[in-house]
C-alpha cells in the first residue's frame, strides 16, 4: 500500500502546489514510484509537470464522477517513476455535481484503494478551500502536510484546517488521518 499525503491549506498562495510538485519529484528522483494527483481546479500542478489542463482530455474529475478508472487517466511525466492524475476544466464544477452523489466523500479513497498499489507514494495537491475536493483528499490520506506561509495572517487559516482535520477524524470519514507536519514556506529570514 502506498503512503498517501494531502497537501492542504484553505488559504491560497501558500505554496501547496510547489510543495506537492517538489515533494513528488524529489521522491521519484530517490527511486520511489509516485503518483501526483492534481485536485486543484487551477491545474498548476498538472502544468508544472508538463500537462496543462487545456491539453488533457481526461483527468481526476472523470474518476471522481465515475466516468473512468484511475489508471485510464494517468499520464507519464518527464521524471522517471512519477505519474500524474491531471486536473481538467471539469474540476471547476465538480463540487456542485457531487452535492447529491452517493458516497461523495469517499470517491477518491475508493479509486486509490483499487488502483494505487503500484506506487510507494501518492501526493495530492488540494485546492485552496475546505470543499468536497479537499474532503475527498483528507478522507483518502494517511497524512496531511500543511504548507504555512511564514506570516501572521496565515495562522488564522491554520486553525480552520486543524479544526477540519479533527472533524474528518472524529466524524468517521478517516479516523486514521495524521497531521504529518506543518511546512513553513516563503520564509524571509530578515523578518
Amino acid at each position: 500500500m502506498p503512503r498517501i499525503y494531502a497537501i492542504s491549506n484553505q488559504k491560497g498562495g501558500v505554496g501547496k502546489t510547489t510543495t506537492a510538485v517538489n515533494l513528488a519529484s524529489g521522491l521519484a528522483m530517490e527511486d520511489q514510484s509516485v503518483l501526483l494527483i492534481d485536485l486543484d481546479p487551477q491545474g498548476n500542478g498538472s502544468s508544472g509537470v508538463g500537462h496543462p489542463k487545456s491539453q488533457v482530455s481526461a483527468g481526476i474529475a472523470d474518476v471522481l464522477l465515475g466516468f473512468r478508472e484511475l489508471r485510464e487517466v494517468l499520464v507519464t511525466t518527464d521524471i522517471d517513476g512519477m505519474h500524474l492524475a491531471p486536473a481538467t476544466r471539469e474540476l471547476v464544477g465538480l463540487e456542485v455535481e457531487l452535492v447529491d452523489a452517493d458516497n461523495r466523500e469517499f470517491r477518491l479513497r475508493d479509486a486509490l484503494r483499487e488502483q494505487a498499489q503500484d506506487y510507494d507514494y501518492v501526493i495530492m495537491d488540494c485546492p485552496p478551500s475546505l470543499g468536497m475536493l479537499t474532503v475527498n483528499a483528507l478522507a483518502a490520506a494517511d497524512g496531511v502536510i500543511i504548507p504555512l506561509q511564514a506570516e501572521y495572517y496565515a495562522m488564522e487559516g491554520l486553525s480552520e484546517l486543524l479544526r477540519a482535520t479533527n472533524q474528518i477524524r472524529k466524524g468517521g470519514l478517516n479516523r486514521d488521518l495524521e497531521r504529518s507536519g506543518i511546512l513553513l514556506t516563503m520564509v524571509d529570514r530578515r523578518n
